[in-house]
């Protein structure tokens, strides 16, 4: 089978190759998917970078969601059979023609949802559905910032937010984002690059603050975040976005920019501050993934969730796929097909 290993971090025209490499045959409690699309997160920039711990020794096959037909299953497996199509979370390994993971990572899809927008429901959906449904459980009513609503997490956190009745804030860096934002139902539309989110909560909420922050950036903006929380206030952090092209004093700056809490500095205003890495949920609570995964699929049956295809590549032309994602040029979910 073909697969695409990065073979060395730093730019992307330069860190991938496409190799011949063996079939991954499925093992007691694993499915073998046949791959016809897989999705771009930016942990994979992360990776490709060379800025992400999790990641295999190289060379490897980065990837962490995809979408196709389960061609073999292993032992007991019982509610996955041959031939159906799905959508996965892969432990890596997703750039392929064929993937291996584990039934708990999977979902059946129905025939009105493609491909290349299954890809989106498994990392990114799912990780907004467990920040926003089982860490926080938002309520009618609640105030909500979203940062990076344009992204692929933070479209299906805008509708879960409209879906619960929520005011929704969400920062965006340009005006066709901001007009994205908009038209998912975002009330209260940020310029991150021209305002300071901060101060513009503090007007937006006469001084109150919101009650959850769902933070994807990292540094600075989680110390800002958490002044911006109102009493009671939570904050979901799931990323670390401000890390990327920064040298060593760079990254050090924004580590430290994060800020340092003790308990008390938390209990005090009734704040709190969770984290989320959606591989190690998948890894230790594989049931909560699944249920994660089923509840996902039928919002998306029920329109709650659409998402939004940014750019579909062909695996090809997997380093411009990078570029476009490290670059922040997409607006939802960026996908790789194979040809």
């Amino acid at each position: 089978m073909k697969a695409i290993a990065l073979i060395k971090t730093g730019n992307a025209a330069t860190a991938f190759e496409v190799r011949e490499t063996a079939k991954p045959q499925p093992q007691k409690g694993e499915v073998l998917i046949k791959v016809a699309a897989f999705g771009l997160n930016f942990a994979d920039v992360m990776a490709r970078k060379g800025m992400y711990k999790e990641a295999p020794p190289l060379p490897a096959i980065l990837g962490y969601d995809v979408a196709g037909t389960i061609e073999a299953i292993g032992e007991n497996v019982s509610t996955i059979k041959i031939g159906d199509r799905v959508t996965a979370m892969t432990r890596f390994g997703g750039y392929a023609e064929y993937a291996v993971t584990n039934a708990s990572a999977v979902a059946v899809i129905p025939g009105n949802i493609d491909n290349a927008t299954a890809t989106a429901l498994t990392t990114q959906y799912c990780t907004a559905y467990y920040a926003a449904a089982k860490m926080v459980n938002l309520n009618e009513g609640d105030k909500v910032l979203i940062q990076s609503g344009a992204g692929g997490v933070g479209t299906a956190l805008i509708q879960y937010a409209k879906y619960k009745q929520c005011e929704i804030f969400s920062t965006a860096s340009s005006d066709t984002k901001l007009n994205y934002l908009s038209s998912l139902g975002v009330q209260h539309p940020i310029n991150y690059a021209t305002q300071d989110f901060e101060r513009e909560i503090k007007n937006l909420t006469a001084g109150k603050g919101v009650d959850v922050i769902f933070d994807a950036v990292g540094g600075k903006s989680v110390k800002k975040g958490v002044r911006s929380l109102a009493p009671g206030g939570r904050m979901v952090c799931y990323g670390a976005a401000d890390m990327t092209d920064k040298n060593i004093f760079g990254k050090l700056k924004t580590a430290l920019g994060f800020g340092f809490y003790h308990p008390v500095m938390l209990m005090v205003p009734s704040k709190a501050i969770i984290g989320i890495n959606m591989l190690r949920i998948a890894d230790n609570k594989p049931a909560v993934l699944q249920s994660c995964l089923e509840a996902v699929v039928q919002l998306t049956n029920q329109g709650v969730f659409a998402p939004t295809l940014s750019k579909v590549f062909n695996a090809a032309d997997i380093a411009a796929a990078h570029d476009f994602l490290e670059k922040r040029k997409s607006i939802g979910k960026v996908v790789v097909v194979w040809s």
